[in-house]
């Protein structure tokens, strides 16, 4: 085999490889972000399904101002409003709503738990504590998918915006996805006034 034959081979089989190496590397990852996405839609489903009990404990046991109650069941409402399917994620706006709509829940839920802490005999009921605990736990499990999430994004990201996996974002037709961004006043802590 003459010198251009084998280097025509060895470009084709250099070729062959690339193909082979990356033609499934933006698939895997967008089934990575999607499963990782899900969790965090997981957690969140989680944390609305312990509210209506922790809301009940709470007016069956104290005797508040009812427009903290009323905030959290209408921060609920709203939240379960607004859905971000896995094709919605690249889109910055759909994410921006899905946040806000879940920072007010937060925020909701953080004044019902200053102001539930006010009250001994509350405090004191084994159901509301385990509630509580709960939805502390809660929290913190969609911290953690959140920030799984966000890892998983970084990673796809980079792939589909750099040198090989930009030709497979191409011809996949691959966008970034939008990754989290903290709510507007998440480092505030809640009012809380009497």
């Amino acid at each position: 085999m003459s010198s251009r034959g084998w280097i025509a081979l060895i470009a084709l089989v250099l070729v062959g490889l690339f193909v082979i190496s990356g033609i499934n590397i933006i698939p895997a990852q967008d089934e990575k972000v999607k499963a990782a996405w899900a969790e965090v839609e997981n957690q969140y489903q989680r944390r609305m399904d312990l509210i209506p009990n922790l809301v009940e404990t709470v007016k069956g046991y104290a005797n508040f101002e009812k427009q903290t109650l009323t905030d959290v069941i209408n921060a609920r409402a709203s939240a379960t409003k607004v859905t971000l399917s896995p094709e919605m994620l690249s889109d910055p706006e759909a994410v921006k709503r899905f946040e806000q709509a879940q920072g007010s829940l937060t925020s909701a839920l953080s004044r019902l738990m200053v102001v539930a802490e006010q009250y001994p005999d509350l405090k004191a009921n084994q159901e509301f504590l385990t509630l509580q605990s709960q939805l502390e736990g809660t929290e913190n499990r969609i911290a953690i998918a959140r920030r799984d999430y966000i890892a998983t994004v970084q990673q796809y990201n980079t792939t589909v915006r750099t040198f090989p996996g930009r030709i497979w974002a191409v011809i996949y037709g691959a966008k970034p996805k939008q990754s989290f961004a903290a709510t507007e006043g998440a480092e505030k802590a809640p009012a809380v006034k009497f």
